[in-house]
């Protein structure tokens, strides 16, 4: 009776149980019911997250032109090739989705892909149902692996920043990458200074998906599009860049130095037309970057004699100024004790001060330094922008410094020791010899334009200061002339097509534990110019630290720069009058057909280099609307899928740059600076791009 009574105790309690759970149960579901938070979670927008898709869509980066239109920094297509290896994917033997003959294709992609056989073998040989064999491949790598129709291969797209002239101007561009969400962003130079311009602004889309990730059909689209960013047009010219860069490049070949930099600048307008500095880095790898510093902006030291233009300067404009005195070179003893020394140590006896500036006299600008004043000289300084950065849209612009007091600090300051100055400070400063007094800011962006072609913003001529009478800038345009043509050891920087005026600067290197530096290479060499001699142009300014021996291959590199850049600026006084009858201006050949376009240039007087057989032009050089003279090459390239090797013993080095640029065609220029004298290709060859074009120049 006890056991059956227990019984009936057990199953009624089994039943409130199970009575009590089923009541719970239905409470907690309409509490889920009518409730939007359960636990701390709301529901609404769990079942939204899990069912809803957004994306961003980023905007297309603007692209960094050329004056003339060319690229230097652009957006491309880049891929990573994935290599399926499960043969699952595979549900047709006879169209095979994985990699079926693993040791054919390691083989086949070892040369495109850049990477060793065994390597990619490793790879493939791997027990995963997919492997990544490279990344940021190029369109046309891509389209070579396709056309080898090996299985088991796919591409997953992305964008890269890409610089088609690789190391030219690469401090002045800067560089910009992806980060992990596919955002490129500029981390150095224009790319950086300009990134927001650039970058434009990022859209989205939110879609419904379903389990699989997919959108759901027919159901609503949330977009907001993406607006691209804007373009920015530089004032580097396209052919003096080259000359700047295959200059310095020449230099870095034959000597040994820690850095220099080299520079072209329009006086009348400030726009900066090239600019080159080494060590450079290539703008796509950056593998040999190692400083983030702009030579031409960020670097400060003590300029030495160049500055010797401005204490002069300021001498002649105070009106204290005779150039006709005489005083005893060689030593100047201060009030303190103090000794100022000629560089020779010994001077040159008793001279002029007009000829105190020719031998870059230190006691002379002493003198004048002295009898001016250290405020006065100061003031001067900083009139012409010493001291303060200049504005040019570059990142990290040092100041320099110009802070003098002491007899011993004046005299210092007034030949170039004890201060401290920029390149661009310096370009900035010589336009006032250009421009009878005037002062012009350097600019190096002529024009911002948005993806529709408007015009957002647009530089120019900027006039900073009026510090020095016309008077007085003749005088120093009369001394400066002297300076290369009257002494005989600088005859070495004059073209033999312009009339150049300078100033040559050796400066000592500041020592970190005081003093200078005492090495036999410790110094900053440099020169300051200005061309043509009758109105003045066209500045350039180089400057060099350390150079082991090589300072007449300086003046080379000067003399040949100016030379070169004054044929393609066309500069007046290197065109006889004669000539100027000879002069062309070109069409616009791109599009036109080939027959009638060599036909009509023939016509003109021109020589035209044709590169393929294809019917229709894709490029010329020169451009649209550039003046040459009867009998200059006029190179056309072709719609053609193959090129031959154009004869081009005698062209310039501007011109072969210009060829293999145009095929995207790697060469190497040995020997100096002069005309091809050997070339590595047979003329009319098959080119073969995988091999550089090497050419020797001759010493003419």
């Amino acid at each position: 009776m006890k056991r059956r009574n227990s019984l009936r105790f057990n199953i009624k309690m089994t039943m409130l149980f199970v009575s009590l759970f089923f009541l719970f149960i239905c409470i907690k579901l309409v509490y889920v019911s009518v409730s939007n938070d359960v636990d701390g979670i709301n529901l609404t927008a769990f079942a939204s997250n899990r069912n809803t898709e957004k994306r961003s869509l980023y905007a297309s980066r603007g692209s960094i032109y050329y004056n003339n239109g060319r690229e230097l920094a652009t957006d491309v297509n880049s891929y990573t090739v994935i290599a399926y290896l499960s043969e699952s994917r595979t549900k047709n033997s006879e169209n095979p989705e994985h990699v079926v003959d693993k040791e054919y294709t390691a083989e086949v992609l070892s040369s495109i892909l850049e990477r060793d056989k065994e390597t990619l073998l490793g790879l493939l040989n791997r027990d995963k149902y997919q492997v990544e064999l490279k990344r940021g491949i190029s369109e046309n790598d891509k389209n070579k692996i396709l056309a080898l129709d090996l299985p088991g291969l796919d591409f997953v797209r992305s964008v890269k920043r890409y610089y088609p002239n690789g190391r030219y101007a690469s401090f002045i561009l800067g560089y910009a990458k992806a980060n992990d969400e596919g955002e490129i962003n500029g981390e150095m130079g224009l790319e950086y200074y300009y990134n927001d311009i650039l970058k434009g602004k990022n859209g989205s889309i939110e879609y419904q998906k379903d389990a699989y990730g997919y959108q759901i059909p027919n159901t609503p689209v949330i977009e907001e599009k993406s607006v691209s960013g804007n373009n920015i047009y530089l004032t580097l010219d396209e052919d003096v860049q080259h000359i700047l860069e295959n200059s310095i490049g020449e230099l870095k070949k034959n000597y040994t130095y820690d850095w220099a930099t080299l520079s072209i600048m329009n006086a009348k307008t400030g726009a900066i037309l090239g600019s080159a500095s080494s060590p450079n880095f290539d703008l796509n790898s950056r593998e040999d970057l190692d400083s983030y510093l702009n030579p031409l902006v960020s670097y400060q030291y003590e300029p030495g004699s160049v500055m010797k233009i401005f204490s002069f300067m300021d001498s002649i404009e105070s009106g204290k100024y005779d150039g006709t005195k005489t005083f005893q070179s060689g030593h100047y003893i201060l009030s303190d004790g103090t000794q100022i020394n000629d560089y020779n140590n010994v001077g040159w006896g008793e001279i002029d001060f007009d000829t105190g500036f020719a031998f870059s006299s230190n006691v002379a600008a002493t003198i004048l330094g002295l009898d001016l004043g250290a405020k006065n000289l100061r003031s001067f300084y900083d009139t012409l922008g010493f001291g303060k950065k200049t504005g040019i849209e570059l990142p990290s612009e040092a100041d320099g410094k110009i802070t003098f007091t002491y007899e011993s600090e004046v005299a210092t300051a007034s030949f170039g020791q004890g201060i401290t100055v920029t390149p661009i400070q310096m370009l900035q400063a010589l336009t006032t010899v250009a421009n009878d007094g005037v002062m012009i800011k350097p600019y190096i962006v002529s024009k911002i334009v948005d993806e529709n072609g408007k015009v957002i913003e647009e530089n120019g001529r900027t006039e900073v200061a009026k510090v020095a009478s016309k008077k007085t800038t003749d005088k120093i345009k009369e001394l400066m002339h002297k300076v290369v043509y009257d002494v005989k050891s600088n005859n070495k920087f004059a073209p033999d097509n312009v009339t150049l005026i300078g100033k040559t600067g050796t400066a000592q290197i500041a020592s970190p534990q005081g003093g200078y530096l005492k090495g036999e290479y410790d110094y900053i060499k440099s020169f300051a110019g200005l061309f043509p001699y009758e109105d003045p142009e066209y500045i350039i300014f180089i400057s060099i630290k350390q150079i082991v021996g090589g300072t007449a291959d300086v003046a080379g590199i000067v003399q040949n720069v100016v030379k070169e850049t004054a044929k393609t600026l066309k500069i007046v006084n290197t065109i006889s009058d004669e000539d100027h009858s000879k002069i062309i201006a070109l069409s616009n050949y791109i599009s036109k057909q080939l027959t009638t376009t060599v036909e009509e240039l023939k016509n003109k007087g021109l020589n035209p280099i044709v590169l393929g057989e294809g019917k229709y032009i894709i490029n010329q050089y020169p451009l649209n609307n550039e003046e040459v003279l009867m009998g200059a090459k006029v190179i056309l390239l072709t719609n053609d899928t193959t090129y031959k090797m154009p004869d081009i013993i005698g062209w310039s080095t501007n011109e072969v740059v210009t060829l293999c640029n145009m095929l995207g065609w790697p060469y190497e220029l040995t020997g100096k600076y002069g005309k091809v004298k050997t070339m590595n290709i047979i003329p009319g060859e098959v080119i073969d791009k995988t091999t550089p074009l090497v050419v020797e120049l001759s010493d003419e």
